[in-house]
């Protein structure tokens, strides 16, 4: 009698489905395990994102050495010193968070991608945010009064941001509640179940209602960038955080059906991802 690929010979009229993760042996009387996938550090796929990441990092933490050297000098001052040491440490979590979910999936490795994903984001985000909040409240009082705005001091920024930021963590450990970190095997492509994926049991539409917040972040910060727009040259910095907002929507709208059309070949997937992050 024949049998699809992945049944076996139960008895002479009866083929059975193996299991997910098993494919049967040579002689089609039983099923044999089968060898997950994961990611190779040695694989391209993991190598060109990790040596990318790892340049990022070393050059965002030799830009907070720069800015520490120099935090007593105006320039730094007139950045936002304390909002822009945040938002430095955001890119920190955002590059490890690449290497992260190139990682073998593992309760651990499970917990922290969800962790720095959204959390990277959100801390770079909620800094943005501040800073073009603060300007758009400054300049739109100035209209009005001479009377200086309130919450436009550095420690006021910095706890704005934080608690900005803070919002993302919640939305981390609800999702920790409601679906447990671990793995599963997964076969990303119906027609060849010899391929078998091992991931982490974080559903596809799960990291994307993750993302959710961060979203929100985005939209607020455009539009604060749009309304600082133009204000006078010399407060040319919401202008690039305009153009920096913009682009990161495209990426964004982008982000989503790439990701989710990329699913049968999860090689391919994690490396976009972590190119995202």
């Amino acid at each position: 009698m024949k049998c699809d690929d992945h049944q076996y010979l139960l008895d002479e009229t009866t083929c059975v489905d193996c299991p997910t993760g098993y494919w049967p042996v040579q002689n089609m009387t039983g099923c044999m395990k089968l060898q997950l996938q994961v990611m190779e550090w040695g694989s391209p796929f993991a190598i060109i994102p990790a040596v990318l990441s790892l340049l990022g990092l070393l050059a965002t933490v030799f830009t907070i050495l720069v800015f520490i050297h120099y935090r007593e000098t105006p320039v730094v001052k007139a950045a936002g010193r304390e909002l822009s040491f945040l938002l430095l440490a955001g890119c920190v979590v955002c590059y490890a968070s690449a290497i992260v979910l190139l990682a073998k999936p593992a309760l651990v490795t499970c917990v922290m991608q969800r962790l720095t994903v959204g959390c990277g984001f959100a801390i770079i985000y909620s800094a943005l945010l501040t800073k073009t909040n603060r300007i758009y409240r400054i300049f739109n009082s100035a209209r009005k009064t001479t009377r200086r705005p309130v919450y436009i001091s550095p420690k006021s920024q910095l706890v704005i941001a934080s608690l900005l930021a803070a919002m993302q963590l919640g939305v981390f450990i609800v999702w920790i509640l409601l679906e447990k970190p671990g793995t599963r095997t997964s076969v990303p492509d119906p027609n060849n179940r010899a391929y078998v994926v091992l991931k982490c049991t974080a559903k596809e539409s799960s990291i994307l209602m993750s993302l959710s917040y961060n979203m929100l972040l985005i939209i607020a910060c455009t539009i604060y960038a749009i309304m600082t727009r133009n204000i006078p040259s010399s407060f040319n910095e919401s202008k690039l955080i305009g153009f920096t907002m913009y682009t990161t929507c495209i990426v964004w709208l982008s982000f989503v059906p790439i990701f989710f059309g990329l699913q049968t070949s999860f090689q391919v997937s994690e490396r976009f991802f972590s190119f995202e992050a």
